[in-house]
């Protein structure tokens, strides 16, 4: 009891340092920017691959030209196994982002999501079943939570819609939630790339894997696709991950799996707001369980018990 005061304690410092307040609005400003990734591929209303071509080719160039303007080209540097991180998490998140953009496109924003939001439990039960992370009623009942959440979030809006486009939808996200919380996996079992590295690496690569498309296929002759694409490749990419790999230094992991869910709630405002898809109460009480029941997954105790 006492250790659990002393870390409250130490925690609330630590929220109102500078550094971590700073930390916070990093985080807010970049998930909030994730947030919107539903409404630029809607509107731009392209093929998911074309889509993903696009946000990587822009995302890379814009990282990079923060990269050089800050000082951090050095950064970017991989040696042969750090090349062979770079390559396999790229390939995974193409795969993530073209099955997430095509989630989007045949169910909703905020369902799509939501759904896409159980990739900590992946991570969670990987790391008990073979990294040999601890295994504990907490972590159990986080995870019954968590799909309790998703099943008042998600189901009444399948429900609603029993079309097998909506349903594709779903299964797209979940497929999507896999392939990411692989990638959350290679990042956290990898040393020789920094979040920032990865995250440019992994646009890189995926522009380099996708250049067929654009060769086979085209890219859109009008000016309203590619101004949303644009939109797409600057703001919930590149100026997303450069504020989340700014402010993940100065957080505890417990406040980042916290403020992570700012992505998630910002979804169902855009939706909310340019498609006029509303929430039930009911939808909103899973949505609130599956906050806490992350949470719970994301919190890190000083002891190492839970990570």
């Amino acid at each position: 009891m006492a250790s659990s005061l002393l870390e409250s304690a130490d925690d609330a410092r630590s929220a109102h340092h500078p550094a971590a307040l700073r930390g916070v609005g990093l985080m807010v400003g970049g998930n909030m920017l994730l947030g919107t990734v539903g409404l630029f591929v809607d509107k731009a209303a392209r093929p998911p691959l074309e889509e993903v071509f696009v946000r990587c080719a822009i995302g890379c160039a814009a990282l990079v030209a923060f990269a050089a303007a800050s000082g951090r080209l050095g950064e970017l540097r991989v040696d042969r196994r750090g090349l062979r991180v770079a390559l396999g998490s790229g390939a995974l998140m193409v795969a993530n982002w073209a099955l997430f953009f095509a989630a989007l496109q045949r169910s909703s924003i905020a369902v799509a999501t939501l759904v896409f939001h159980v990739q900590p439990l992946w991570v969670m039960a990987w790391g008990m079943l073979f990294l040999g992370e601890a295994r504990s009623a907490r972590r159990v009942l986080a995870a019954g939570l968590a799909l309790l959440g998703l099943g008042l979030a998600v189901g009444p809006a399948v429900l609603a819609r029993p079309r097998p486009e909506y349903l594709q939808g779903v299964g797209f996200a979940l497929l999507a939630s896999l392939c990411y919380a692989a990638v959350t996996l290679i990042a956290k079992t990898q040393r020789r790339l920094s979040g920032f590295a990865l995250a440019t690496w992994q646009c890189g690569v995926g522009a380099v894997a996708l250049a067929w498309w654009p060769w086979l296929h085209g890219l859109p002759q009008a000016a309203a696709p590619w101004l949303w694409m644009l939109g797409l490749g600057l703001l919930p990419t590149a100026a997303a991950y450069v504020a989340l790999y700014s402010g993940m230094p100065l957080l505890q992991a417990g406040q980042i799996a916290v403020l992570q869910f700012v992505y998630p709630i910002t979804a169902i405002v855009v939706d909310r707001v340019a498609f006029g898809h509303r929430l039930s109460p009911l939808q909103w009480l899973g949505v609130v369980a599956m906050g806490v029941a992350l949470w719970a997954v994301g919190r890190t105790r000083r002891s190492g018990k839970l990570r």
